[in-house]
């Protein structure tokens, strides 16, 4: 698979939080939950997205901005409203001087705001914990990424509108994947645009020989691969092919073969029924011990340590 396409197949949403927001002026909410990705989508009206220590940004209807990293950001009406509310880990609400809010703001299934109706509508989804194949992506991220209405073609907003509102069973599966499909859709887009700053490795993915290599590498991480071998598939010299893939990707061959097996290990891990043993072999590892060894030194813990931090609870409701 490719990078885009391991979002979906490997760190999907699991009980993401998905909120309807319906607010009139004056309105100001201090996000300090500290998700590592979220997206928001203005339904009606406009929002003003401040970056701390960036200038603030105003979205339209239609617009749409994602957020990365766990950093602290605020969203109101006006660039110069003051917090009213803050949003901590959890999901926890507050206004600003510590008050928990619950009952005065909430709207309904899955719905949250200071106004009925709301002057302002936004969609927002967020991802509680950072996948591990997911960080190759989001670190070549900018910080706010804002997608304008016109760049978008496609009609998951509205159905996510539509569906966030419905208390049928399994819903909740239908919105991990609705924000998974319209995370995918909004990540494309961007990295289609010449001024993304697309990371090598995305770009690479056009390129004959090395686009070759790298889906090599990603459909079948277990084959135990080497420069000599992906350069006589690519049908180029061991030599042109090492200088080739890293002048594009940023990085040798085999460096991002060990990122990638350990990225999907990471991810693998999580899974209920996985062992150290049936990972290794589906990420091209020949012992348990070798996985291990190669996962502490790349992510600087061991694969127990990072099963057991992603076991950990997560909140997923306003309160």
């Amino acid at each position: 698979m490719d990078g885009l396409s391991a979002l979906l197949d490997g760190p999907r949403a699991r009980r993401a939080f998905l909120l309807r927001i319906l607010l009139g002026p004056p309105w100001s909410v201090r996000l300090e939950d500290e998700a590592p990705l979220s997206v928001t989508a203005v339904v009606r009206g406009h929002l003003w997205v401040r970056p701390d220590g960036e200038e603030p940004v105003r979205l339209e209807a239609g617009d749409v901005v994602v957020w990365v990293g766990g950093e602290h950001w605020t969203m109101a009406d006006e660039p110069d409203t003051p917090d009213q509310v803050v949003i901590h880990p959890g999901q926890v609400c507050t206004t600003v001087d510590g008050h928990v809010v619950v009952e005065e703001m909430g709207r309904g299934v899955r719905s949250w705001g200071n106004s009925k109706v709301g002057e302002t509508v936004l969609l927002t989804g967020v991802y509680q914990l950072e996948g591990e194949v997911t960080r190759r992506l989001v670190r070549a991220l900018p910080r706010t990424l804002v997608l304008r209405a016109d760049d978008l073609d496609t009609p998951l907003v509205s159905l996510l509108g539509e569906e966030v509102v419905r208390d049928e069973p399994g819903q909740e599966a239908v919105l991990d994947r609705l924000l998974d499909l319209l995370l995918i859709t909004l990540l494309r887009t961007w990295f289609g645009r010449s001024d993304s700053g697309r990371p090598g490795w995305y770009a690479a993915q056009a390129d004959a020989v090395v686009g070759s290599a790298l889906r090599l590498m990603q459909h079948h991480p277990e084959h135990p691969w080497t420069v000599a071998e992906l350069a006589a598939r690519t049908g180029v010299s061991r030599a042109s092919f090492a200088r080739r893939f890293t002048d594009l990707v940023g990085e040798p061959p085999m460096t991002f073969l060990t990122d990638w097996r350990i990225s999907l290990a990471a991810d693998l891990l999580l899974e209920p029924d996985a062992t150290l043993a049936s990972v290794a072999r589906r990420v091209g590892y020949a012992t348990p011990f070798a996985l291990s060894a190669a996962f502490k030194r790349e992510r600087g813990t061991s694969p127990r340590d990072h099963r057991r931090a992603g076991d950990r609870p997560r909140m997923t409701q306003v309160q």
